[in-house]
């Protein structure tokens, strides 16, 4: 038998809209824990506070945003549309069900005209995670930082090339210094200043998008591009930093310009941090090793000869300044060279009678030559700790943490691609799928944790009233009448 049903469409009906939002929706849960009143007080220096039209309450405009962002909606009018019939939407800017909803439009010259020139999403993100921090949801001890690329609203066809000046690397003064003081240390004379002459190279500029990067990697995909690079808090998995660059910059370039933003920002203490192998080079290394943090890096083999043993099977002798092949004949020191690199150099002699020469020596070669860079040392400390239980620990839970992280926001929220043009547009969409993402970590541990606590309370509750009717048993009798 089929219940065939009228139409009601045009019935009137008194409902209240607090009733029709089920109470473990993720925008209730939002709504509860987190306290939003903070973008009035940082909008309110972009508003005319006494002429001009009333305009729609900043964080009623924010809100929209966030629900954009939080389901993954591109469109700002499709937001609109979706806003106009969903009530949990409505309920969570507090409209009524009859109340107008803000046109699309408002949106988006507001982003245009009034927050332009500001920074008004980076101080949102910035409050969310302070927030997340009040709550206890970040300890700021071990943090995880990758970088994923966003593909710009750019056709990767239609470039121009240009050529560019490229400055010299800001680290090589500093490491003509050391390489200096190790010649010295080795009896060498001291090289003569490196020049620091710009270089010039051409590179493809998109017509669409100019500030986007050409990117080239293994395993990727070539095309315009920019690159989200992001740390994360290993213990809620909650966003700490979000920075955006062209495609065509090294992963490892911004990192600890962004390690040393975070321990200001915040005041994080910061013991260990995760890494891909990308990041394992000597300058990142170092530099990291002398903050007092600790690389969990992941590293690879060098290029090498199939076959021929490599520098890993050399046994480096800091005391000695000796390396030591696997038949146990030293390598010593010859040279300090301009890129940085020391030379270990074998007896030609011990080679030519030595039964391993034909795994130690490449074909044509009579002696085996070492290169260790005046900053390897920071390698071999991260290498030691990666080979501990906690380093492997450690690194074992990227995939948990940065790799979720990156992967909620592409498939859930839509960074895939990027919405807008422009780096400081393109930022902004960063920074506001980072907060929604934090949002939605903080409401629902807090969630759970109240559920946590609630389910041991009742099981505290009741382990009493056993305990008490157990060595009461009359007490049981008289509570049923008995």
């Amino acid at each position: 038998m089929i219940n065939e049903r009228n139409n009601s469409q045009g019935e009137i009906e008194v409902v209240i809209l607090e009733n029709l939002v089920p109470k473990d929706h993720l925008l209730r849960q939002i709504d509860k824990y987190i306290d939003f009143s903070f973008i009035r007080n940082i909008a309110n220096k972009l508003y005319c506070l006494d002429n001009g039209r009333p305009a729609i309450d900043p964080v009623v405009l924010f809100k929209m945003l966030f629900i954009g962002y939080l389901y993954g909606i591109r469109s700002e009018r499709q937001l609109v549309r979706e806003i106009e019939v969903n009530v949990a939407y409505r309920w969570f800017l507090g409209y009524s069900l009859t109340e107008p909803i803000p046109n699309a439009s408002t949106i988006s010259q507001n982003r245009r005209r009034r927050f332009r020139d500001s920074d008004i999403d980076q101080q949102i993100f910035d409050e969310i995670v302070r927030q997340a921090i009040k709550y206890g949801l970040v300890s700021g001890k071990i943090l995880y930082a990758d970088s994923t690329h966003i593909k710009a609203n750019a056709n990767k066809n239609k470039f121009e090339l240009v050529q560019v000046t490229v400055e010299p690397k800001e680290y090589l003064e500093e490491l003509d210094k050391d390489i200096n003081e190790d010649r010295e240390a080795h009896g060498k004379t001291p090289l003569k200043k490196r020049p620091q002459i710009p270089e010039n190279k051409s590179i493809k500029v998109s017509k669409t998008d100019p500030e986007s990067g050409y990117m080239v990697r293994d395993n990727k995909p070539k095309g315009f591009f920019y690159l989200d690079h992001r740390t994360v808090d290993s213990r809620e998995n909650i966003i700490t930093d979000v920075h955006v660059t062209p495609g065509n910059v090294y992963n490892r370039q911004p990192i600890m310009s962004r390690v040393d933003v975070q321990k200001k920002k915040f005041g994080f203490d910061i013991n260990f941090i995760g890494l891909d192998a990308g990041y394992f080079t000597n300058l990142v290394l170092k530099k990291l090793i002398a903050r007092n943090i600790k690389p969990a890096v992941a590293y690879r083999l060098g290029p090498h000869t199939k076959g021929i043993y490599t520098k890993t099977f050399f046994r480096y002798d800091k005391d000695e300044d000796i390396y030591y092949c696997p038949n146990n004949m030293c390598l010593k020191y010859k040279t300090t060279t301009r890129q940085g690199y020391r030379e270990y150099i074998s007896n030609a002699r011990n080679c030519s009678y030595c039964s391993l020469s034909e795994k130690s020596l490449s074909p044509k070669s009579q002696i085996r030559v070492i290169r260790r860079h005046v900053w390897e040392e920071a390698k071999d400390i991260t290498v030691e700790f990666m080979r501990t239980n906690q380093g492997k620990q450690i690194y074992k839970r990227r995939k948990e943490t940065i790799e979720r992280s990156f992967a909620d926001s592409k498939n859930i929220h839509g960074l895939r691609y990027a919405r807008f043009r422009g780096l400081r547009k393109v930022l902004e969409q960063c920074l506001l799928t980072a907060a929604v993402q934090n949002m939605k970590k903080i409401a629902r541990a807090l969630a759970l944790t109240k559920f946590s606590i609630s389910f041991h309370m009742y099981n505290l509750i009741a382990s009493l009233i056993y305990i008490i009717y157990a060595t009461n048993p009359s007490l049981l009798k008289i509570s049923w009448g008995l």
